[in-house]
């Protein structure tokens, strides 16, 4: 089942940022249809946090979409080389963002492994953001789409994701949040 508006429209970006561990991220680009398992997510929690791309109400054409509605993808180029993916949460204005980390293929792997130049042989890992959006065929031109339709999407496949399945810890390389950079808003499975 597609996760719906409702889903999304919540404001507490810890929550959603666990909750959507189990989650299936879908995309369809060009006709060709991959699905991942979450297995890590990062949360972002807007104005307040001096990680975010929003921190103190910053706002320009790249992060306009994390001003959106909830339930709107956001993607961002790192680098200028590595296309990451968020899921925007909450209310229109309120900056709330989750990275997606990694994920663990499901369908599309012969596809992934083409778009990462991986040999048929090699298993597909997607730790890290970036890889997974290349794999994913996530680009920037998807920031500001919305994830209830057919392009990028997000589904419930009923995997069970306990407490218990559940490691938290800081987010990873933004040192430059001074106090921020401790905050345990990164969660996986294992």
């Amino acid at each position: 089942m597609i996760l719906q508006q409702e889903f999304y429209s919540r404001n507490d970006v810890v929550e959603v940022s666990r909750e959507l561990l189990g989650k299936v991220l879908c995309t369809n680009q060009d006709d060709q249809i991959t699905k991942a398992v979450i297995t890590e997510t990062e949360a972002y929690a807007g104005v307040t946090d001096k990680a975010s791309h929003a921190y103190g109400g910053r706002r320009t054409d790249r992060t306009e979409p994390m001003f959106g509605k909830g339930g709107t993808a956001y993607v961002y180029l790192c680098y200028g080389i590595h296309h990451l993916f968020n899921v925007v949460i909450g209310d229109v204005d309120v900056p709330l963002a989750i990275l997606i980390r990694a994920a663990e293929p499901t369908e599309g792997i012969d596809i992934m492994r083409q778009r990462l130049n991986r040999p048929d042989t090699a298993k597909v890992v997607l730790k890290g953001p970036g890889m997974l959006s290349k794999a994913l065929g996530i680009r920037t031109e998807l920031t500001g789409t919305s994830l209830l339709e057919d392009r990028i999407w997000i589904e419930d496949q009923a995997i069970a994701v306990g407490p218990q399945d559940i490691a938290v810890g800081p987010r990873i390389g933004i040192d430059y949040a001074e106090e921020d950079a401790k905050r345990p808003y990164r969660f996986r499975i294992g």
